[in-house]
Formats: structure tokens, sequence, C-alpha cells
């Protein structure tokens, strides 16, 4: 079995599912629309969008947390933080893409890369499409999958 077919542990206080099992996380409870109180309607059309554009890979989980909204298959692949009126989201890839869509791309091992972006329109969701296919594989452990 390989881990992107493995089962998933489940946290028995949170009921969120990791790909590793006792892997450490904040088992706190937020709500979506929490994210969203006090913001400019910008930012609720920029997530909106951003969930369709993944969603257009397969399914997602969608994760509010304290601080962000991660999106998740196997693992987290992409999150979002919202700000008053634009939003700050990254992607994990399992290589370093070099493109001036990103801010900031920093390395925690040879096939994890986060790829920082701001987001301040619905449209310029559009442009990160091939990278969030790309994210949704490494979200699915496709990255880690041996061939046969």
């Amino acid at each position: 079995m390989g881990r992107d077919t493995a089962p998933l542990w489940t946290c028995e206080s949170c009921g969120r599912t990791f790909a590793n099992r006792n892997q450490t996380h904040a088992c706190g409870r937020s709500s979506l629309e929490s994210h969203f109180e006090g913001k400019s309607p910008v930012v609720r059309a920029i997530y909106e969008r951003f969930l369709a554009m993944l969603e257009r890979s397969g399914p997602v989980t969608v994760l509010p947390e304290k601080t962000r909204i991660a999106f998740h298959v196997r693992m987290s692949f992409a999150q979002l933080t919202v700000r008053r009126n634009w939003v700050l989201g990254h992607f994990v890839l399992a290589r370093r893409a070099e493109d001036p869509l990103f801010i900031k791309v920093e390395t925690f091992s040879p096939r994890n890369h986060t790829h920082l972006f701001r987001l301040d329109s619905p449209e310029q969701v559009d442009a990160l499409e091939p990278f969030a296919r790309e994210a949704y594989a490494v979200g699915q452990q496709r990255h880690l999958a041996r061939p046969d």
C-alpha cells in the first residue's frame, strides 16, 4: 500500500484526519464565517473563487482554524489568511517554483516547498490554477508514491 492510499489517522478530540498517526496539531474549532466578519465582500469573493478552483481538481476538506483556512485532502496543501481587504495564501508544492505570482518561496525539505501569494481581487485567482492542481496532488501525497 502506497503512502497516498494508506488509511488516515483521525484525532479523537477534534475529528481532523491526518496522513501521519498522532500528528501534532491544535485541536481548536473555528467557524468559517468568523474569518469573514468585518471583512470586505471582495475577501469572501476571493475565497469562493479559490475554493471553486481547488475543487476542479477533486474533493477538498475546508478546515477553518484560528488564524487561517486550510484546504486538505490527505494532508493540507493550501491555505488562506483573510485580511480586511485582501487575502494572503500559500500552496505546498513538491518542487520549488520560481514565478512572479509568488511573493516568497520557503523550502522545508526536498519535496516540501511553501509558495506564498497575495490576492487583491477574485480575478487574480485564475492565474494560480496550474499551481493549484500541482498542490492538490501534493495534498493527495502523489509526490510520495513509488512507481510500480
